[in-house]
């Protein structure tokens, strides 16, 4: 099993995470992974910090909330932001909060800079957002994303390393920090060892049986309700600029119901398609932050009946290895 540590002067969090790309089987690896180990889940899924947002986001079912108990799940409303920064913190204090109580912390989910980011020990600054700037920012991204990365490269060339150009939520908030910091976003990036103890399992499969396993979940969602979910957050007047809004599963039915830009444009098949399409994308991104030689992750088949067996014995294995924890 493949795992990363610190220095081993300290005395160290053995820190158990679980990660792949979406509709792998992250969730229910993990609930069986709590069961057996005393265990409790930090969720590293941003999409799922979101109250009122459930259907689209894949969140926990009631039954596997209720199977083992789950950190950094409905912790925001849609038009609150949770940040990196945010989430290192709450993901830290949870990590240490569950240790302290003899518990093992399990690590879920597959937003994989926020994973890579904790485990690396990233200490990311933490400026708060300057609405204003940022609404500007947004604003020109709407007509020409092109020159905002442009701006930013000419600010912070060094960022291209680690922001995808595509991703205009990341985009701005580079060139926010910049402006507001009067430094690089790259430069007010530093990285300090975690106290963690880390075992990485990895889900993955064929991938032409993946985007089918996605296609198949996104129909689950569309008979589960949500054309009624995004239909009612946009009741409640949250707008589709807001971060939330703007993730996969529920812009693309803003051709569908926001009359501003033409009710019935598109009708639900067609957002249906366009989210499948999307979800494909979203993998092939989520790939990249999952290599194994980058990441140092064991993989697992996420077809294969051992995996959750397999999984467990790493993790027995992983755990008799561990310092004792003060």
């Amino acid at each position: 099993m493949s795992e990363t540590t610190a220095p081993s002067s300290q005395r160290l969090i053995p820190l158990v995470a679980i990660v792949g790309p979406t509709a792998i089987g992250k969730t229910a690896l993990g609930v069986y992974l709590a069961q057996h180990f005393n265990g409790e889940i930090v969720s590293a899924d941003s999409r799922q910090f979101y109250r009122l947002m459930d259907i689209g986001t894949a969140k926990p079912t009631p039954a596997e909330l209720a199977a083992a108990p789950h950190h950094l799940i409905n912790i925001a409303y849609p038009d609150e932001t949770v940040g990196l920064s945010q989430f290192l913190h709450l993901a830290r204090e949870a990590i240490t909060d569950i240790n302290g109580r003899n518990k093992l912390p399990l690590l879920v989910g597959g937003t994989g800079q926020y994973i890579r980011a904790l485990l690396q020990g990233w200490q990311v600054p933490d400026i708060p957002p300057d609405e204003e700037l940022r609404a500007e920012l947004e604003a020109r991204a709407e007509t020409d994303p092109e020159g905002l990365w442009q701006q930013l490269m000419a600010l912070d060339p060094a960022t291209e390393a680690f922001i995808d150009r595509r991703n205009l939520r990341r985009v701005i908030r580079a060139l926010e920090v910049t402006l507001k910091s009067g430094q690089p976003f790259s430069a007010l990036r530093r990285r300090t060892p975690p106290p963690f103890r880390v075992l990485s399992l990895g889900l993955t499969t064929d991938r032409a049986v993946l985007y089918q396993r996605a296609d198949a979940r996104v129909d689950r969602m569309i008979e589960a309700g949500l054309p009624a979910e995004v239909q009612d957050l946009v009741d409640r007047g949250y707008s589709w600029r807001l971060p939330a809004m703007s993730g996969l599963g529920y812009i693309q039915f803003r051709p569908y119901i926001d009359t501003e830009v033409g009710l019935g444009k598109a009708d639900l098949g067609e957002v249906v398609e366009r989210i499948k399409i999307e979800t494909h994308d979203f993998i092939r991104r989520q790939y990249t932050w999952f290599r194994p030689k980058a990441s140092d992750i064991h993989w697992l088949d996420a077809l294969s009946p051992q995996r959750h067996e397999t999984a467990g014995q790493g993790i027995t294995n992983f755990l008799a290895q561990s310092k004792p924890i003060s």
